[in-house]
């Protein structure tokens, strides 16, 4: 099976990998796969490139989709890569999947920047992630790159940058699972060439009739299953353009349908991605690449408030959120000594949304309507220099990018549905500048390689945290539309140590996040509060505020290794997180962030071998943490098993089955200020077929 990486900037390859014709797909040794441009798949393996090894890496691979398998879980095996909430896309309510490292969590937004084959992936309105967006495309790996300060690969990137890249792999590939709770999981993918190029078409379908989100021993007369069903198709185009270029086209749409166990809370996305990118990519002279994409996205949602006994429900808010994102990037590479150590480049991404909700029900009928939104636009230059390609003794690089920022005019219009007007609220236009960059060197002697860097990143509110209020069950959070900018200054050392195909990672890290944004919880109910009316008895009452900072510091330990038939592969963290606060959120000073837990980790036992039987099992452990952010709410910690066997019958035929959450923990997930808990999934099993032609 031949696999080609497409999507991605691949402007620097050495000569010696080029192929020789050009109707031949190029495979390139690992030792030369630059990480940030290529995934190289001929291989079998993901190599970063000189600059990108003095940062602390992760490599994950293994993502042949379907048979239940997600994306999102398969991250939480890196230790120190939190989600906003410990469940995942089938379970969790969409806006509530933000994904950090390094203990900077406590926000849904995500403080890592997400990317597709250079596609910035955060959503235009609110930086959750939809992860079941990847439904509709073919992974060939991920590169979780901790630390900020990536100028490279824009703004945002503050914990780090998750960087997904595609594949196109010749031949057809399909597999059909079902699983507990009358799940099923179908995907196909096809891959060829088409003149001078390849096309690729992916796509993936699921449902379930799914489990009940309330631990079993709160339940009422409300609580019930919660379905979803969801579903992508995709399609990827790659050809050649005269004798240095190439083109490469993608568009993708899919569709998530879920709710939340209880009446009135169906949410809905709907999303359509496309983008097109030009290369150039001469032997000498100056290599460069331009890139235009877009984003559409149509999230839809209903929330309920749920009586003290559980037996009845009544709709508390139904919101429709429309949001664009568009961006550009222009990067150029000159030869400079036969090399390309030198990285120039512009980019550009506007995003534009708003959130129309109907609220304060008597039985179903609402009686306001809010409308809030604005938009953002950030254009910023950028600059890498890497010192070479250095093997044993010194290697430095340096990145940076100026960038500046604009707040659109902002607005919250609330009024008596056939009534008269509550609110006009208008937010004046704010403007900026901010810099960020990261510089480090790596020496390396034989086996032994020891890095060090240092990095300021930043990232600008999302919309959803400028101009949105929300509730979760009867508590309610007003937006701020005078939040600042996070701006994060951190520092890394560590050491690899590389024996044959075993290798061992140490990493310690400092980070300091001023302002950081944070709910800030300012009051209890029942009574009235700006930007959200009444609070229920009982319930909590805050608004999103800049914090003077977190505190962040911490170790983070990695191996992989073989043994015999079969690999080891290890991740742990150790995050301790300190809120620095004073003023309404000094009730926080000294106080572990909402949702960091101090420990995280796994421990996966795969085979490695070409025979007919295969296998893996992964432990993950997650840590206590607090659910709320005065700690009076705290999550358990949790121990999961995953596991599964295949046995190939055909060479085209594989049988498969898999295990997640063998224990049937209770993981979890959420606790309201009334004390009822959320679970992320219970055990589940699937069994499938693959077949690959």
């Amino acid at each position: 099976m031949i696999r080609l990486a497409v999507g991605a900037a691949v402007l620097a390859l050495p000569a010696a990998a080029m192929a020789k014709d050009k109707d031949e797909p190029v495979i390139i040794p690992a030792r030369y796969v630059p990480l940030e441009e290529i995934i190289v798949i001929g291989g079998g393996s993901l190599k970063p490139t000189d600059a990108n090894a003095i940062q602390s890496l992760a490599i994950v691979r293994d993502l042949e989709p379907g048979l239940g398998t997600r994306i999102e879980n398969r991250l939480r095996d890196e230790g120190g890569l939190a989600q906003f909430r410990r469940s995942d896309g089938r379970s969790a309510h969409p806006t509530s999947q933000g994904v950090t490292l390094r203990g900077l969590g406590g926000n849904a937004s995500s403080r890592a920047l997400i990317t597709l084959d250079g596609v910035p992936q955060a959503d235009p309105f609110g930086g959750w992630v939809a992860w079941s967006a990847y439904d509709a495309i073919r992974l060939g790996g991920i590169i979780v790159a901790r630390g900020g300060g990536s100028g490279v690969d824009g703004p945002g990137a503050l914990a780090g940058t998750i960087g997904l890249y595609s594949e196109i792999t010749e031949g057809s590939e399909a597999s059909a699972a079902y699983g507990s709770r009358d799940s099923v999981d179908l995907s196909a993918s096809a891959g060829t060439r088409l003149g001078n190029g390849w096309l690729a078409v992916d796509g993936r379908y699921g449902r379930s009739d799914g489990f009940i989100p309330v631990a079993e021993s709160q339940r009422g007369a409300a609580d019930r299953a919660a379905p979803y069903e969801q579903g992508g198709l995709g399609a990827r185009l790659r050809f050649d353009a005269g004798d240095h270029g190439r083109i490469e086209a993608s568009l993708r749409g899919f569709s998530d349908r879920r709710d939340r166990g209880i009446d009135f809370t169906t949410s809905k996305v709907d999303g359509v991605d496309a983008s097109l990118r030009f290369l150039h990519q001469p032997g000498a002279g100056v290599q460069w690449l331009a890139l235009a994409y877009l984003q559409l996205r149509e999230f839809d949602s209903g929330f309920a408030s749920v009586a003290a006994d559980r037996d009845g429900v009544a709709p508390a808010l139904r919101q429709r959120v429309p949001a664009t994102g568009l961006g550009a990037r222009v990067e150029l590479r000159p030869a400079v000594g036969g090399a390309f150590p030198l990285r120039l480049g512009v980019d550009w991404r506007r995003t534009a949304g708003r959130t129309q909700e109907d609220y304060m029900f008597a039985g179903l009928v609402p009686g306001r309507h809010r409308i809030a939104g604005g938009s953002s636009d950030t254009v910023g230059l950028f600059a890498e220099w890497t010192s070479g390609d250095a093997h044993e003794g010194l290697l430095w690089t340096a990145s940076g990018r100026i960038d500046r920022w604009w707040l659109g005019a902002g607005y919250r219009f609330e009024t008596q549905i056939a009534g008269p007007v509550i609110s006009d609220a208008h937010f004046a236009a704010r403007e900026g500048w901010e810099a960020s960059g990261r510089a480090g060197l790596r020496w390396t002697a034989g086996p032994v390689a020891i890095r060090a860097a240092v990095y300021r990143g930043w990232r600008l509110p999302t919309l959803n945290e400028l101009y949105r209020p929300f509730r979760v069950g009867p508590d309610a959070t007003a937006a701020n539309a005078l939040l600042r900018p996070e701006r994060l200054w951190g520092g890394e050392a560590g050491v690899d140590l590389g024996l044959g195909s075993a290798h061992i990672g140490f990493t310690i890290f400092r980070n300091r996040l001023e302002n950081a944004i944070a709910n800030v919880t300012l009051g209890t109910g029942p009574g009235n509060f700006p930007g959200v009316g009444f609070v229920a008895a009982g319930a909590t009452y805050s608004q999103r505020q800049n914090l003077d900072a977190i505190d962040s510091a911490g170790v983070e330990f990695s191996a992989d290794a073989p043994l015999g038939p079969l690999r080891l592969r290890a991740s742990y963290a150790l995050t301790d997180a300190r809120v620095d606060a004073s003023g309404a959120a000094s009730v926080l000073d000294g106080l572990r962030p909402a949702q960091v837990a101090k420990h995280s980790g796994s421990v996966s036992l795969s085979s490695r071998g070409d025979g007919p039987f295969g296998g893996f099992a992964t432990l993950r452990y997650v840590g206590r943490q607090n659910e709320d952010d005065l700690g009076l709410q705290q999550l358990d910690d949790a121990l999961t098993l995953e596991a599964g066997l295949s046995w190939r019958v055909l060479d085209a035929v594989s049988i498969e089955a898999r295990g997640e959450n063998l224990f049937n923990a209770l993981v979890a997930t959420a606790i309201s200020s009334a004390g009822i808990v959320e679970r992320a999934t219970p055990r589940t099993l699937w069994v499938g077929a693959r077949l690959s032609f």
